[in-house]
């Protein structure tokens, strides 16, 4: 209060005054803001009924994030978050909604069975891959008893405990993973193994598969229609929406225009980063310490490091490759860079490089070998009379280098089996081997493309990315808002864009989940913008977004439920207009007479009859024509007879069944029934936990925070 009394002296009361309802008005902004202690919500979402709080799910990622830790030796990366945030949310679903169906049932992993799973009869899948005997490729129990002994007993070595610790750690966690996986399968196979197809659904599907039908058709395409004479009424429009509307059924969803400002460097931007480099260059030519004076002036990830010839980077050429030689300022991978050759020196290890073809045979007889042979002899003989060797690789190559003319790149000696490397590296010129060489995998014709060596060069490396400056971003972001600045409405908003010649991108119907929205790979601020503050119609501030600022407007808002007819009507209306236009043709068929060639020809050009002897009722389209709708008619008529016409979902059709053979009865169906329950059990397997989530009535609010 001494403040408060000073300010009264020295500068009279309405001084204290004014900050008093300054202070006032920003405690009761506090008081009834989202973040207030009065009306404070910081629930992430609800599951079944329960109340997920922010404390609860932030534990649950720090769990993952843990989890990450352990199996990759780092912490996650920004890019990796979201995963682990989404793999966290699944815990929680599980937890609180799908452990409740567990329980109902009393559905429990005993003891015994995870113990059975460890090292008995049912060995988990993963244990059992890493405790197998490369020798006998069997599970080795004593393996994995031996390992677990040394988890219970510390190590007398200090250095040993933390890896001790992570190790048992990571065992901890499997384990502790081991039971709710296991009821997890045990609870799928109570529904699945529920499953049952009767003897009547195999013997349906043994027909679908087996009857013929021997048919002529008469065919009139919808485009035989003007669109202009197919009007559609909002009546039939609304008809439609209301038959299909649980189709129709949708999450909450935003609808979104944006524009984007590139933060691309300018031509003096990339002029001074080269400036600045070359200035470098000139210095580390003379550099007393290579090494340290890349590692101070370079932003490449290897400043200075050795390199053989199978690991040069591209843009040397064998002529720059000289002691103390500088290369640059040049262009590569959207950075300048500068390369000095610091020192070329001899290695313990060679390597070279050549190219094959290789000429398999077809079994392990002798004569299959002798074939072989005398084919790959006899391609070697076509390269050595002038044939290119690419070309021949191409033709008759048997592995994956076939594509690049043989190319098998730089390799040691130790990375090709015995007799191609004996005969590479004993080569003392480059070129064609002058016969072919046999190995396990077949006859190699070889062309030697670098001669054993063991040459290292030491590089320093500086690099410049090609960056926009601080100035340049600023004028860019200063662009970006002024675009944003006093724009009312959608129609301001692009006509703004055409002035300053930028192109409006949109999302359509984004979800508060989401990641992408449109163009953009990592909009998440953006979608939280649109659940949270945005309203239809409102102008975003700038976004910074990897390299580019976004300015956005929302265009659209869905709530969670059931879009209106207007923002379907225009996905809907094709399908209404193909309705109305197949009662037209209709109509017009109905009132022609004779055969369906005579009909045909009444109605016009665009009507055409076909016939076809095999039709299956399995089949699904009538020729290049997509029509299951229309073959199920076809199949429902007795011999002889004609259909009315069928509305289809490319035209309208009318059948004349010739010929109906109906599959004769069979003892046994199982053939039929064993597929039909496969499929349905895997249907089941996806269905199971989806059904619990659509009941557990999930809201997901993640989008407030993340």
């Amino acid at each position: 209060m001494a403040l408060i009394g000073t300010l009264r002296n020295k500068m009279g009361t309405w001084v204290v005054v004014f900050v008093f309802v300054a202070i006032a008005a920003f405690t009761v902004s506090d008081l009834f803001s989202n973040n207030s202690l009065l009306f404070n919500n910081n629930d992430v979402g609800e599951i079944a009924g329960h109340d997920v709080s922010l404390e609860e799910f932030n534990a649950a990622v720090q769990e993952r994030e843990a989890n990450y830790i352990l199996n990759f030796g780092r912490q996650p990366q920004d890019r990796e978050m979201p995963t682990l945030r989404q793999q966290a949310w699944e815990i929680l679903v599980l937890r609180h909604a799908i452990q409740k169906q567990f329980d109902k049932l009393g559905v429990v992993a005993t003891a015994e069975e995870i113990q059975d799973m460890t090292w008995g009869k049912n060995v988990d899948e993963n244990i059992r891959q890493n405790f197998t005997d490369p020798a006998t490729g069997r599970f080795d129990k004593s393996r994995l008893l031996s390992y677990l002994k040394t988890l219970n007993e510390q190590p007398e070595d200090q250095n040993l405990l933390p890896m001790w610790q992570e190790q048992r750690t990571r065992w901890e966690i499997f384990q502790r993973d081991m039971a709710p996986g296991r009821v997890r399968v045990k609870y799928e196979n109570l529904l699945i193994k529920s499953e049952y197809i009767t003897k009547a659904e195999a013997e349906h599907e043994y027909h679908m598969q087996s009857d013929v039908a021997e048919l002529k058709y008469l065919y009139v395409p919808f485009f035989s229609v003007s669109d202009t004479t197919a009007k559609v009424s909002d009546a039939e429009l609304s008809d439609y929406y209301n038959k299909n509307r649980e189709r129709f059924r949708t999450e909450a969803s935003r609808d979104v225009k944006y524009v984007v400002f590139d933060q691309a460097a300018s031509s003096a931007d990339s002029a001074k980063i080269r400036e600045d480099l070359a200035g470098l260059a000139s210095q580390l030519a003379t550099a007393a310490d290579d090494s340290l004076f890349a590692v101070t002036n370079s932003n490449s990830r290897n400043p200075f490091g050795s390199y053989t010839p199978g690991n040069l980077p591209k843009f040397l050429k064998p002529e720059d490759l000289q002691t103390g030689k500088v290369i640059g300022p040049f262009i590569d991978e959207g950075a300048y860079k500068v390369v000095k050759i610091s020192s070329v020196g001899k290695d313990t290890a060679f390597s070279a490089r050549a190219s094959h073809i290789l000429i398999k045979w077809d079994d392990e007889s002798a004569e299959a070998k002798a074939a072989a042979k005398e084919k790959a002899r006899g391609i070697l003989k076509e390269i050595k009379n002038g044939a290119s060797f690419a070309q021949k690789a191409l033709e008759h190559g048997t592995d994956g280098t076939r594509t690049t003319g043989g190319d098998l790149g730089w390799f040691s000696k130790t990375d090709m089996v015995k007799p191609f490397s004996d005969a590479v590296f004993a080569a003392t010129k480059t070129g064609l081997l002058n016969d072919v060489v046999e190995t396990q995998f077949g006859y190699h014709l070889i062309d030697v493309t670098a001669t054993r060596q063991n040459t290292t060069y030491k590089l320093a490396i500086l690099e410049s990315e090609i960056a926009p400056s601080d100035a340049t971003e600023n004028s860019v972001y200063r662009n970006a808002e002024t675009f944003a600045a006093n724009i009312d409405g959608v129609a301001a908003f692009e006509e703004r864009a055409k002035s300053m010649n930028l192109n409006v991108f949109e999302g359509k119907e984004v979800l508060a989940g989401e990641r992408r929205v449109g163009t953009l790979n990592d909009a998440r601020e953006v979608v939280r913008w649109l659940f949270n503050t945005a309203e239809e119609g409102a102008v975003s501030t700038v976004f910074d977004l990897e390299g580019q600022y976004v300015v956005a407007i929302m265009t659209g808002e869905t709530e969670e439920g059931y879009k209106s007819l207007e923002q379907v009507k225009a996905e809907i209306t094709p399908q209404v207009k193909k309705d109305v236009i197949g009662k037209i043709i209709t109509e017009k068929l109905n009132g022609l007479k004779g055969s369906l060639e005579e009909i045909a020809a009444a109605y016009g050009n665009d009507a055409e009859v076909a016939s076809v002897s095999d039709l299956k009722m399995s089949s699904n389209a009538l020729g290049t024509k997509f029509e299951p709708k229309a073959i199920g008619v076809a199949f429902s008529l007795e011999n002889g007879k004609r259909s009315t016409p069928v509305i289809g979902e490319n035209g309208v059709i009318i059948f004349e069944l010739q010929n109906k053979t109906i599959a004769p009865a069979v003892a046994d169906y199982s053939m039929y029934k064993f597929p039909l329950q496969q499929n349905s059990q895997n249907r089941s397997s996806f269905s199971i936990v989806e059904a619990i989530k659509k009941d557990a009535n999930i809201k997901d609010n993640r989008f407030k925070f993340y």
